[in-house]
């Protein structure tokens, strides 16, 4: 295998402070992997025998319930850790990777995870951090499925969807990944017919514009405040 630049991970803040020696024995152990649209990176209930870097592409993470059901738990961007069940004491990881587009990964043998934490304490901290973010995130859906309407759910979830990959559009703010109304269902806990309602419904009032796997928020400042419950019934 050809050797890895280190300029693929040395502005990512796990591996800030790390001297050009460091990166190269991290990316020495490490093999870099093109994942297509739609393959598995890792499944649930798996044995968590790598973790990942995602360098390029976006992936979803899917937990299936005891009874069957799909949920998106989160979308996961480029410069961000995955697969890090070691980091919560688990063997095994907790959900599937699934590429949403053509991605590109590094992998690490699950091994080194406590190598690389001990070793350097800005990958210790930095994966730590992740994970306290990410059970911030769930915590706050918990929430959201448990007090709040439909509608304000999913105008929640595309929301963070923007904040997180958006890109300015000549229409608004690009979700900036195909994203179909059965994905938003999946990490909404709704219907697909009943996404389909809302975003129909949102397109007449110019509050977003959705085609094929696409959605763009035409009026966030809208959008977020019937996410909060303060917009006024039309």
């Amino acid at each position: 295998m050809s050797h890895l630049d280190r300029s693929l991970i040395a502005g990512l803040p796990q591996f800030q402070g790390m001297e050009p020696h460091d990166l190269d024995y991290v990316l020495m152990n490490a093999r870099s992997q093109l994942v297509a649209k739609d393959a598995v990176v890792f499944e649930q209930e798996a044995e968590a025998h790598s973790f990942f870097l995602l360098l390029d592409g976006h992936v979803r993470v899917v937990k299936t319930t005891a009874d069957g059901q799909q949920v998106i738990v989160r979308y996961i961007s480029a410069g961000e850790l995955l697969g890090i069940a070691h980091a919560l004491g688990r063997t095994t990881y907790p959900a599937s990777a699934i590429a949403a587009v053509d991605c590109v990964v590094l992998a690490w043998p699950g091994r080194l995870w406590a190598e690389f934490s001990e070793r350097y304490p800005a990958f210790g901290a930095s994966t730590y951090r992740t994970v306290g973010a990410r059970l911030q995130e769930a915590h706050t859906r918990v929430v959201e499925m448990s007090t709040q309407q439909v509608e304000q759910r999913v105008a929640h979830v595309l929301l963070r969807l923007a904040k997180q990959t958006g890109k300015k559009s000549e229409d608004g703010i690009l979700i900036d990944f195909p994203i179909s109304r059965q994905n938003i269902a999946e990490m909404t806990g709704t219907t697909l017919h009943t996404v389909s309602r809302l975003l129909s419904l949102w397109e007449t009032r110019g509050l977003v514009r959705s085609g094929r796997q696409k959605v763009t928020i035409v009026q966030p400042q809208r959008l977020f405040m019937l996410a909060e419950g303060r917009l006024p019934k039309e």
